[in-house]
């Protein structure tokens, strides 16, 4: 990891993940200096606190940068992934609603250049998939069911978090079950279930405010900058 501060490209900045991206970054400046946010339209302001912004058309023409974070629009992934692979730099995205075809780009690109790209940036539920996995492989033959709860907005069920850990109890062979409760404001609840015969593990994690996703993210950029090609995971990078 490097000593000096990480240079960030937020894309995506006037998103509520990349309001507290630049929020956050802002409050750590040994850690990181941003030196480019790109929205989607122009700006309204060049520069913001000491950060120049981009329109996404500009996007060709950032200054240099260690590292992209990239929580924006399926139909903003494609130029930033490009123009990370372009430049041979890292990429840490959040972007939901990528297809199939979006996928199989990143594929390639991380044969270029190091990336993460996740459903879910807390570094509790990175440690929470691993703990799953492990569970899961001791514990053949139980029933196992993830339960997750989000706020009313939220539309798609199960959660692509809840899916994720899913992955990782079925990478043991088990079957999941899944089942999601939208109430309030919760910000995320996620509870995997291992059952068996006279005895039950339950595994939680709860977030209680948002930013727990952009603190994790700009974790995840730091520890990616310098590393070799390759898909990386939230929890191969905690430390």
């Amino acid at each position: 990891m490097n000593a000096a501060p990480t240079r960030l490209l937020i894309h995506g900045a006037s998103g509520r993940m990349g309001q507290a991206l630049l929020r956050l970054a802002a409050e750590q400046p040994a850690l990181h200096t941003v030196v480019a946010a790109v929205t989607r339209r122009s700006p309204a302001q060049r520069v913001v606190d000491g950060v120049p912004h981009f329109a996404a058309a500009e996007l060709s023409g950032v200054p240099a940068f260690d590292v992209a974070i990239d929580f924006s629009l399926p139909e903003g992934f494609d130029p930033i992934l490009a123009l990370c692979v372009e430049r041979g730099l890292p990429l840490v995205s959040g972007t939901t609603g990528i297809d199939e075809t979006q996928q199989g780009a990143l594929a390639t690109a991380a044969t270029r250049i190091p990336l993460v790209w996740a459903t879910n940036f807390s570094l509790g539920v990175a440690v929470l998939a691993e703990l799953v996995e492990r569970a899961a492989a001791a514990l053949p033959g139980w029933d196992v069911d993830i339960v997750e709860s989000h706020h009313i907005h939220k539309k798609d069920a199960p959660s692509g978090t809840a899916l994720t850990l899913g992955q990782a109890a079925g990478s043991a062979g088990q079957a999941v079950h899944y089942a999601s409760l939208r109430a309030g404001d919760i910000v995320g609840e996620h509870t995997v279930q291992f059952a068996g015969l006279g005895e039950r593990i339950e595994l939680t994690h709860r977030a209680t405010h948002r930013d727990i996703f952009a603190r994790g993210a700009l974790h995840v950029a730091r520890m990616l900058a310098g590393r070799a090609p390759g898909a990386y995971r939230v929890r191969d990078l905690l430390d």
